[in-house]
């Protein structure tokens, strides 16, 4: 019986996943990725979900701590929070530095919620560019138009979380769309490794 239920939410959650137009990408390490098509775009829109062995607050202290970022995150280069506009609304510039393309940098907003869920919260942060409060454009590095994306942090029992990562990026430049995917898709696994590790610093702890 438990099996049985159990296959019946993996059945439930995937029939859901292909209303919404998403389909499975890949999975591994306690992660699926979906992916759909974007309008107008040949650049796809990504989703992750996956455990991390932590409570939500843990993992939201880890995604609130936006000045360390560069000590933890996949090609982050810079990262500082720019203003804050209530309790609720942080502006934070970020510049990246991958490996086969040039920089990248932008400016987003980001919107933090929370709510009880069973005997803990859930929170949502949610991003998308605001590219008008960044810094004036540096040479040589490319400033990215699009970032609209979001961490949704579930409880899984008291000390597990349930995190699902969405994102669309248009990086820009003249990287092809195929090879645009295939990095956006690795680089939410590493994203997804990145926070599961940081989460354990005994600061976040506290």
């Amino acid at each position: 019986m438990v099996c049985l239920a159990g296959h019946g939410c993996i059945l439930a959650q995937v029939s859901e996943n292909n209303a919404d137009g998403w389909s499975p990408s890949g999975n591994g390490s306690n992660l699926t990725l979906y992916s759909r098509p974007h309008a107008g775009s040949a650049l796809k829109e990504f989703k992750a979900v996956g455990g991390i062995d932590a409570p939500t607050l843990m993992v939201h202290r880890v995604l609130d701590d936006i000045d360390s970022y560069p000590s933890f995150m996949p090609y982050m280069a810079e990262c500082h929070i720019i203003k804050r506009d209530g309790d609720n609304n942080i502006f934070t510039y970020q510049r990246l530095a991958p490996r086969i393309v040039s920089q990248r940098d932008y400016a987003l907003r980001v919107e933090q919620k929370s709510w009880p869920s069973g005997p803990c919260l859930a929170y949502l942060h949610r991003w998308q560019t605001a590219n008008d409060v960044a810094p004036p454009p540096q040479k040589g590095v490319l400033r990215v138009s699009v970032s609209d994306g979001s961490w949704l942090l579930e409880p899984d029992g008291p000390d597990k979380t349930r995190a699902t990562y969405s994102i669309f990026s248009d990086t820009g430049g003249a990287l092809p769309a195929f090879i645009a995917n295939g990095a956006a898709a690795l680089g939410i696994k590493k994203v997804f490794a990145a926070v599961r590790k940081q989460v354990q610093d005994p600061k976040y702890h506290r």
